[in-house]
């Protein structure tokens, strides 16, 4: 956040991803919660997944980017305290650089669909006092999403945000925010760094860089931007195959195999291979 005001974070669905993300230029990367239970489950946002699940996908992440790692805890795997401490340790030991947990009740829904539920106030800044108390870390960030805008109104919301903070929080997520001047009034009322979540067909219009600047956001959000290209992409390629026997028509949609080595750098592990090799015949 240091380095670029506001902070580009760029939703990365899988290890590949996220090489993308760091060769294009990017300083932060995200894992959607909703992404994993998509992309790697084949299920719905809907508090399906697990610890497990996102930390196999962290892991994998962190193993092929540089880059800090946020990621989206949902509620925090568990009720309990000792959950939400294991996940963040978790985490940390993962190789995350953050985390945002929110105050949907358990059974959580996409924060830009209807029917929401919440935790009472007293519930979420428990688990935030939980989540600062578990880490190891100083420098890993616990960031407090409230999704109370669409159920209690935006004054009810930036008094959770404001007790989150009280309670441990490095910085804010105030989901599902319908104007600009929102981000704002959190920015002035909470004295922490807020996210703007800019994700495509929610309630959240696409605010521009300068935009958000002016409302004083510290980090723009693009959680599954490229995951619903990579989608509508994909099933494009299927449906040409399928129905024209050849893949001719959509080749030049395709990444080549010399862009996807580029990225990779695989043919710095060919070289490797090729000197081990020598090595072991000079003997």
């Amino acid at each position: 956040m240091a380095v670029e005001k506001p902070l580009q974070c760029v939703g990365t669905i899988n290890a590949y991803a996220a090489r993308m993300a760091e060769r294009v230029g990017y300083k932060s990367i995200y894992l959607s919660g909703g992404g994993v239970a998509a992309g790697s489950l084949g299920l719905p946002d809907l508090g399906i997944s697990n610890l497990d699940d996102v930390l196999t996908d962290v892991r994998r992440i962190t193993d092929a980017c540089s880059l800090p790692l946020l990621v989206d805890v949902d509620t925090g795997f568990g009720a309990s305290a000792f959950n939400i401490g294991r996940t963040v340790k978790s985490l940390i030991k993962a190789g995350a650089a953050g985390m945002h947990i929110e105050d949907q009740v358990g059974a959580k829904r996409c924060g830009h669909r209807p029917g929401k539920e919440l935790v009472s106030q007293q519930e979420m800044t428990d688990r935030i006092k939980a989540a600062a108390d578990a880490k190891t870390d100083p420098d890993f960030v616990v960031m407090a999403r409230t999704d109370a805008l669409a159920v209690e109104g935006l004054e009810r919301a930036i008094e959770r945000a404001r007790a989150c903070v009280e309670a441990g929080a490095d910085a804010i997520f105030p989901e599902a925010m319908t104007e600009l001047s929102m981000y704002r009034k959190f920015a002035d009322a909470v004295g922490v760094p807020v996210l703007a979540n800019l994700t495509e067909f929610g309630a959240t219009p696409l605010f521009t860089l300068d935009e958000l600047r002016s409302a004083k956001v510290a980090v723009a959000l693009y959680p599954l931007s490229a995951f619903r290209a990579m989608n509508a992409a994909a099933l494009k390629v299927y449906n040409a195959i399928r129905k024209e026997g050849t893949q001719t028509s959509v080749v030049e949609a395709m990444q080549t195999r010399a862009e996807l080595y580029e990225i990779l750098d695989y043919h710095a592990y060919e070289r490797k291979l090729d000197e081990l090799f020598a090595k072991d015949k000079g003997k």
